[in-house]
């Protein structure tokens, strides 16, 4: 990555920033370390322990990071790591973050999602020197209804299942902390900002029960893919594309820009697709693969998810980068690098993110 000024994107940022991300031993998370250190940033992890192997955490090898193992809810000793590392900035990615695993533990999803960002909040209410912080959530906060190109910000929130509605609920317990300690005059208090993304695929994902890591198993094993609701409709995204609108939204907020609230970061137009169809396009890249439908799914999902990015576009000036084909020939490039290889090409893929995000004229990455 040294042929790209990396310190510079988003404005400079984030360099020399002092940035917390919990979560960071997850997909998602592991990712934006990557982006962030690479920035310039002095990042610290609270998060548990990676719960798959492979992870793509372990696999990055970053260097420099202090990385804390806490379980949220453990709201003491959240306190004294926030406390001892003193972020200028917080990405919040942790979280149970499963629809299936939720009808398991609800309890568990429930108390991390909502306790876990409530003793978040105390935290960093509680110390001096948080000046922006981006609570990532989902695009499975909004309530199931019919809509006309998607669901946008003014969307009523709900839930059906207890991973959606603990999400839900972690909207409004952030809404409350803005409205209610997060503001004020005469006195720096942390600017906050939700952040809603569609359905993300990409190299180093490895959880159970999602469908691109499922697909690699299935490969890698020779056994069928066993898709569950076929038909339903999600928004389907690289990775890179809601963590540079965190990463947008963070600099906003930072800024001073009217950027406090929620905001979709949804996928390229033509991105939106049934899950077999898009299981379809992953196989051309991955032979072989045979797929089965194993019967009706009980546990209820929504059968149409598509988010209205239009805000973004508007007042952060956020777009996607990648189209549904290159999203597609992307993640499974890098799995079939790890898998033939043993190469972990994560590098290469976040500086050709920011190349192309280059040459279509996004500002952030001027």
């Amino acid at each position: 990555m040294e042929d790209l000024e990396l310190k510079h994107l988003f404005g400079g940022a984030y360099a020399g920033m002092r940035v917390l991300v919990t979560g960071h031993t997850g997909f998602k998370g592991s990712w934006l370390c990557l982006w962030l250190q690479a920035m310039g940033a002095k990042v610290a992890g609270i998060a548990l322990s990676p719960d798959t192997e492979p992870s793509h955490w372990n696999l990055l090898a970053l260097k420099g990071i202090a990385d804390e193992r806490i379980d949220l809810r453990h709201a003491e000793k959240l306190y004294e790591a926030v406390q001892h590392h003193r972020p200028q900035v917080v990405f919040h990615l942790a979280a149970q973050p499963l629809v299936r695993h939720s009808y398991v533990d609800p309890v568990g999803t429930f108390s991390t999602n909502v306790i876990g960002l409530v003793s978040l909040y105390e935290a960093i209410r509680k110390i001096s020197g948080v000046l922006a912080v981006v609570n990532a959530t989902t695009d499975k906060v909004y309530l199931e209804q019919a809509t006309t190109g998607g669901y946008s910000e003014e969307h009523a929130l709900g839930g059906h299942d207890p991973y959606s509605t603990s999400k839900a609920c972690a909207e409004l317990v952030s809404e409350s902390y803005r409205r209610s300690f997060f503001t004020g005059t005469g006195k720096v208090v942390p600017r906050l900002a939700t952040a809603r993304a569609g359905n993300v695929i990409g190299g180093g994902d490895w959880a159970a029960d999602r469908l691109v890591p499922d697909l690699v198993r299935a490969a890698s094993r020779g056994t069928p893919l066993q898709v569950r609701n076929p038909d339903a409709i999600r928004p389907w995204q690289h990775v890179l594309e809601p963590l540079s609108g965190y990463l947008r939204l963070g600099q906003a907020l930072l800024a001073g820009e009217p950027a406090e609230g929620p905001w979709n970061f949804g996928p390229a137009p033509g991105a939106t697709l049934p899950v077999l169809a898009l299981v379809e396009r992953l196989r051309e890249h991955w032979p072989g693969v045979s797929v089965q439908v194993p019967g009706v799914e009980h546990l209820h999902e929504a059968a149409v998810l598509q988010l209205d990015s239009g805000k973004a576009a508007l007042g952060l000036g956020w777009r996607p980068v990648w189209d549904a084909d290159m999203t597609i020939t992307r993640t499974m490039g890098w799995y079939r690098n790890f898998h033939v290889h043993g190469f972990v090409d994560s590098r290469d893929n976040l500086v050709d993110y920011i190349r192309h995000a280059r040459s279509s004229g996004l500002e952030w990455a001027a």
